[in-house]
């Protein structure tokens, strides 16, 4: 019996953990900032947790009864915490953030119930310091094996839902155990078997149905018919189509609508690559839809391109899903380009190859893990695999609706000796979009394109780079590593808008 409870305190660690980290991800996923995200949502959790302990002293009667009572509270309300939320937040935004801090006070609190009882149940087996050594051991065993699988195993291939339920059951399987092993010594167990029973059949076909369920909620969240989505250990990619329009959407984000797209691309890449009748390597940092692949391989001087991005389900699944190669003209699979999929700033750090372009295609800097790859530290890397007369582009945001942040990359582009030339482009999906050329020389838009383009004209180019007064220059700190103000000015600039 004692090490059958020990092994309840492995698997209820796991699971306390494990909400934690769903909230937090959910938390990021939908909101953005996952360093805000995860930091509150720890905090409360923790702080719930030293509740729940304090209030197991008043607990003195039925300890086994309380503990299979608080297991099957904490599996239901834990196991479909990441469901509910899910669907607050598509079905109306505004509650989201309380019913987020609710639910892990609740679950926190009734988490900071288990352990101190479960001692309380083991106190006659074992002396006090064995007693404080084995649970505490396998409290902390629990929560590594959770937080190694998290990450590896539930988020990639059960997702956030589905991860939830089945600690859900894995809490209602402890307080079945538990009342098999105390059956003799407890008062009402047929009713507290019928609790646990009813638990774990409604935990269980919540969980045979979370994929018609994320589907449902994810219906409400997007107006458009969902054709594809998946969790990946990075983010939540979803595709939409209403009639010939596909939108990616990126953890609840738009990236871009097959209606304009082109608009973004041939301003990404063609005003800097034309002025490269040379360039023969080119590297593209992000970019794994193949979009910009596709404008850079229409240059034939181009003789190879090399990219890099960090999720192998992006360049998979545009590689593969007929409708996306279409759009990209199946350039994932040119002879000409390599995929790597890695992070850019460690890629960058183990390579020495020299570029004659390179783009610099990223998510908005919405939260630190992304911001790093705006900050003097990335651009003085990217700087070395320049060669000669190369030019980097980087997407840059809205210099209209994230005006600070658009001159915060460029003062931190200057910051590192490049000369950034800023410009931007109307791309109706987004508004005023902006980006930044970066090289050693100035720069001079091309007289003439020797590619096909929908969008750009050599007449038309110079006027991307003039600025009217509303996304005129202004004040803005270096975006630096260890500060990333840059995060902060992108998410009080864009809450702004969304209000």
């Amino acid at each position: 019996m004692k090490h059958a409870l020990l092994f309840s305190v492995f698997i209820v660690a796991s699971c306390g953990l494990a909400y934690e980290l769903i909230a937090g991800a959910l938390a990021s996923y939908l909101l953005g900032d996952s360093v805000t995200q995860f930091s509150t949502v720890i905090g409360s959790y923790l702080f719930a947790m030293g509740i729940g302990s304090w209030l197991s002293r008043y607990v003195e009667q039925h300890l086994v009864a309380r503990f299979i009572q608080v297991e099957l509270i904490v599996g239901v309300i834990g196991g479909l915490s990441a469901t509910g939320l899910f669907f607050i937040f598509a079905w109306s935004p505004a509650p989201f953030k309380l019913a987020l801090y609710l639910s892990v006070s609740g679950i926190g609190v009734l988490v900071g119930l288990e352990i101190p009882l479960i001692m309380r149940i083991l106190k006659s087996d074992l002396a006090f310091k064995d007693l404080v050594s084995q649970v505490l051991t396998f409290d902390y065993l629990g929560a590594l094996a959770v937080s190694i699988l998290f990450p590896v195993l539930l988020v990639p291939h059960l997702g956030l839902m589905r991860s939830g339920l089945l600690f859900g059951l894995l809490n209602v399987a402890v307080a079945l155990w538990a009342w098999w092993l105390f059956r003799e010594q407890l008062r009402h167990f047929r009713w507290l078997l019928t609790q646990g029973a009813t638990a774990m059949l409604g935990l269980l076909l919540a969980f045979i149905a979370a994929g018609e369920l994320t589907s449902l909620a994810e219906a409400n969240l997007y107006a458009d018919e969902i054709v594809h989505a998946e969790s990946t250990p990075y983010q939540r990619i979803v595709i939409t189509r209403w009639k010939d329009d596909l939108r990616l959407h990126l953890n609840n984000n738009l990236q871009f609508s097959s209606r304009d797209e082109y608009r973004y691309h041939e301003a990404l890449v063609h005003p800097g690559l034309a002025t490269l009748p040379a360039a023969r390597r080119v590297l593209v940092l992000g970019g794994g839809d193949g979009l910009a692949l596709r404008e850079i391989l229409k240059y034939p001087q181009v003789e190879s391109v090399t990219l890099v991005d960090l999720d192998p389900a992006m360049t998979r699944l545009f590689a593969s899903a007929p409708l996306l190669r279409k759009l990209n003209d199946d350039a994932l699979h040119s002879p000409r380009v390599q995929v790597v999929n890695a992070d850019a700033l460690q890629w960058l750090e183990d390579n020495d190859e020299l570029f004659d372009f390179v783009v610099v295609d990223f998510p908005d800097p919405s939260n630190f893990a992304i911001g790093k790859l705006y900050s003097s530290a990335f651009y003085r890397l990217l700087e070395k695999h320049l060669a000669g007369d190369a030019l980097a582009v980087i997407q840059s945001t809205s210099p209209l609706y994230a005006r600070q942040s658009f001159w915060c990359i460029v003062n931190t582009i200057e910051s590192v000796g490049l000369v950034a030339t800023p410009y931007h482009a109307l791309v109706p999906s987004f508004g005023e979009w902006g980006f930044v050329l970066a090289g050693r020389r100035a720069y001079r838009p091309p007289l003439a394109y020797s590619v096909d383009t929908r969008f750009l004209t050599p007449a038309t180019t110079p006027t991307l780079f003039l600025f009217a007064k509303d996304m005129a220059r202004v004040d803005a700190e270096v975006n630096r590593l260890n500060s990333q103000v840059l995060v902060r000015y992108f998410e009080n600039e864009w809450r702004q808008v969304i209000r």
